[in-house]
């Protein structure tokens, strides 16, 4: 896996074809260490205050989550949810020129930002914070066209100790039988014909202040956190302006903010 400077917005022609086969991107050192300890700063102070809006490790009901909000680690928090109006250091992160041009490079046409998913602070705690299974973000995201791309951002290091991202290279482009799904859309583990997609998964070693970009058709995975560190990033999600979200569905519920013309 190769990775890219951040140094400049202007994407080459060869990193544009690397996402196109791979389905992301990551750049390394694109924050700076500043805006990335701003960042972590408010984050914990939210945390401790449980600023709302959050959603919990328990309401996901994943494999090993408290079972309820009242249980033992219930109100462990797995996101602060609408980072974009949460405070100005992640709205300027959001609309940073240095992501709105390399989105718009990729998709090849005007940039919005939607606030109905991700839009978040992510976190996975030590001992409550779950794994989360092979899965495609697409899969509870109504658009005209199943092509967006998640901006995700390491407030610190992510290794698979931790939880990290992994990623099968290539899986934005293939098409799965409903049968290799379960009923939320993720990868059965049970089945033999994902086998061989599993072997074929790649952690991601993030440091702070790296950056992936990743097709909102690419199957990824997160396992749990086993340092005694909370892991925290930061995610944002980037549509094509003509690429809307489809009426009365969740991903219309929330306004899209458009950063280019």
């Amino acid at each position: 896996m190769s990775t890219l400077s951040a140094t400049a917005s202007a994407l080459l022609p060869a990193q544009i074809a690397q996402f196109e086969r791979d389905g992301f991107l990551v750049f390394r050192n694109m924050l700076e260490p500043a805006a990335c300890e701003r960042m972590l700063q408010v984050a914990a102070q939210q945390l401790q205050e449980a600023a709302q809006p959050l959603e919990y490790e328990a309401e996901l009901g994943y494999a090993g989550a408290p079972s309820s909000l009242e249980a033992e680690g219930g109100r462990t928090v797995r996101r602060l949810r609408g980072a974009y109006e949460r405070d100005p250091v992640f709205r300027a992160w959001a609309e940073d020129p240095r992501i709105v041009d390399k989105v718009q490079q990729l998709i090849g046409e005007p940039v919005c930002l939607t606030l109905a998913h991700h839009n978040c602070v992510m976190t996975k705690h030590p001992r409550y914070g779950t794994a989360t299974g092979w899965h495609r973000d697409i899969r509870y995201w109504s658009f005209t066209q199943p092509d967006l791309i998640c901006v995700w951002l390491a407030l610190g290091s992510e290794t698979a100790s931790n939880g990290g991202l992994r990623f099968i290279p290539g899986s934005h482009r293939l098409q799965v039988p409903r049968e290799q799904l379960d009923d939320l859309l993720f990868l059965r583990p049970d089945h033999p014909a994902n086998q061989a997609l599993f072997a074929q998964g790649q952690a991601m070693e993030l440091e702070r202040g790296d950056v992936v970009f990743f097709h909102s058709h690419l199957f990824h995975a997160a396992g749990v956190n086993t340092s005694p560190v909370v892991k925290t990033s930061v995610a944002f999600v980037y549509h094509g302006c003509s690429n809307q979200p489809l009426p009365g569905t969740r991903s219309s519920a929330s306004p899209d903010i458009r950063l280019t013309d």
